[in-house]
């Protein structure tokens, strides 16, 4: 495949011919599975039907899944095809069963969806686990439609093994706000912190989240992938739901952001994708968080509201 030329600001990823077969080299095959190979910290190329029988039950501290919504997409040649709802949660209890077995006894699963395709997710996914809660993100990115509400919003559906005994660490995921009315009682500070730019509070994490940037083409984390998830995104969920060392699992990889960020915040992977192009890019980017481990807009620990960050950095 011919490398394409970027404008000089255009940081999304790309392979280079010369790159490929030590990059193929990073990517476990079904085979190698079947002969006993090792799943944990691999990216798998491969039909997540034929992977899962290879994978033990119980394995998984985390789960995210982030299947193929009930759209008509095409995943670098590979299309999935819009179906009838019915049809759709046949498709779901295809692998749903099956995926949510790779669970710990106190683990958790996050499944990702969209307003069109949410209720089936939702029925599917109380067939097996408990619901807990359904997160719901505001994707800033993409054209206004004419004739309804622009779509910009997407749904991630929470659910644990067990909701008496799960890991979740909510210290772990506090948001970082700009406090523009300060409040004071005594003449102290109530909730919040005066810092060299500025006042801010670090605040519990509600079921809504505004502070999600979507990769886009100047952000190092972008491929070609059509659906990709952010760095940021996926931290919130990993850094609540799985302790550090665990093992986090996605059976639809993609272009491996989960992976990536569970390297990045010292927890253990598997990633299971068909799409062998886009093992390549999970593969490049998980050798180079060997080297860069920042998460866009997560920093001493703390995640900072939408581009507040940035707005700091500049001030320095």
């Amino acid at each position: 495949m011919e490398e394409k030329q970027k404008a000089g600001r255009n940081h999304t990823l790309s392979i280079s011919e010369a790159e490929r077969s030590a990059l193929q080299a990073e990517i476990t095959d079904i085979e190698q599975l079947k002969t006993g190979g090792d799943f944990i910290n691999k990216t798998i190329n491969a039909d997540l039907l034929q992977v899962l029988p290879l994978l033990p039950d119980g394995f998984a501290d985390l789960i995210i899944a982030d299947p193929p919504y009930n759209l008509t997409k095409n995943f670098n040649g590979l299309n999935f095809s819009a179906m009838k709802e019915a049809d759709y949660e046949e498709y779901l209890q295809g692998w749903l069963p099956q995926v949510c077995k790779k669970l710990k006894p106190n683990g958790s699963l996050y499944l990702c969806g969209d307003w069109k395709c949410t209720s089936a997710l939702q029925r599917g996914i109380e067939k097996e686990l408990c619901v807990m809660n359904r997160i719901t993100w505001q994707r800033e990115k993409g054209r206004g439609a004419k004739n309804n509400w622009k779509n910009s919003m997407e749904d991630i559906w929470f659910a644990v093994a067990d909701p008496k005994n799960y890991y979740f660490d909510v210290e772990a995921v506090k948001l970082k706000r700009k406090v523009l009315a300060p409040y004071k009682v005594n003449g102290e500070a109530k909730d919040w912190n005066t810092e060299d730019d500025g006042n801010f509070r670090l605040t519990y994490p509600s079921n809504f989240w505004d502070d999600i940037s979507v990769p886009f083409w100047s952000m190092s984390e972008n491929t070609e992938h059509p659906t990709q998830k952010s760095e940021k995104l996926y931290a919130k969920l990993i850094l609540a739901s799985c302790p550090a060392g665990g093992v986090v699992f996605d059976p639809f990889l993609g272009s491996g952001t989960a992976s990536v960020v569970a390297k990045k915040l010292g927890r253990n992977y598997c990633g299971v994708e068909i799409n062998g192009e886009y093992c390549l890019y999970a593969a490049k980017r998980l050798l180079q968080a060997e080297e860069n481990k920042q998460i866009q807009g997560y920093k001493d620990n703390v995640f900072w509201e939408r581009n507040s960050l940035s707005d700091q950095k500049r001030k320095k």
